[in-house]
């Protein structure tokens, strides 16, 4: 992978700011991951917290930083040895979505103005292996790459105040789930039955940067029988190692 020439600026008194080219692409991905893990490993012994984004990682150290130019330096220089460090296992996640009329507030509208039958939208939205760029939005949204262009619809001009948890929608060039009720702008087109974050486990949100996802269409009747599994809290979702 060629070196890409990130920007660095500073983000307060406790931040730096790193960003890459303005795009969503998986080279930018991969690059952004590989450097985050050499700062964890460089600043191992210090305590920094950082946050990654589609083309952006945000550092933020336990103290103010001193003299911004020289701290700047030290991350240009760690990112110029283009040390390789392997990326944590991925995982490709296989996610049910039951896109009955019940759930697809606005398949009918993406297929009548996509001049796309519902059978179509949905055989495209559930091919595509998408790529989990970062978290966020709300706790375990999934900010997902890899949207058949056929599909980019733009987002509603007047958002809905609320959204079922679960809902499968797309906005723009982009797909997701919402994994609460929450107020919201995306076109809905299905609904997901699984828990995307629960607090009370250790790792709150299953998937993370870098994993890939697909969704798998489901019948309602298997949306409810899935329903009370997760209720249950012995639900199991289809998922396999990866190469990262």
């Amino acid at each position: 992978m060629d070196a890409f020439q990130p920007t660095y600026k500073p983000y307060g008194e406790r931040s730096i700011l790193v960003e890459w080219p303005q795009e969503i692409h998986e080279n930018i991905l991969q690059d952004v991951l590989n450097f985050k893990l050499n700062i964890q490993n460089h600043f191992i012994k210090q305590k920094i917290q950082i946050i990654s984004a589609y083309n952006s990682l945000l550092i933020t150290y336990d103290y103010t930083i001193d003299n911004i130019n020289d701290e700047i330096l030290t991350l240009k220089s760690l990112y110029s040895s283009r040390k390789v460090t392997k990326i944590h296992t991925l995982r490709l996640w296989k996610i049910p979505v039951c896109y009955d009329d019940e759930f697809a507030l606005d398949l009918e509208e993406l297929s009548f103005k996509k001049k796309l039958s519902k059978s179509k939208i949905i055989k495209l939205h559930s091919d595509t292996i998408y790529t989990v760029y970062f978290i966020g939005f709300l706790p375990g949204f999934l900010y997902l790459g890899g949207l058949d262009e056929s599909l980019y619809f733009p987002r509603k001009s007047t958002p809905r105040q609320h959204i079922k948890k679960g809902a499968v929608a797309i906005g723009g060039n982009q797909t997701g789930v919402y994994p609460n009720e929450s107020p919201g702008g995306w076109n809905i087109i299905g609904n997901s039955p699984i828990s995307f974050f629960d607090p009370s486990k250790d790792i709150p949100c299953f998937a993370k940067a870098g994993d890939k996802v697909q969704f798998v269409p489901i019948t309602i009747e298997e949306y409810d029988d899935i329903s009370v599994l997760v209720k249950e809290g012995v639900y199991q979702m289809e998922s396999e190692v990866i190469d990262g």
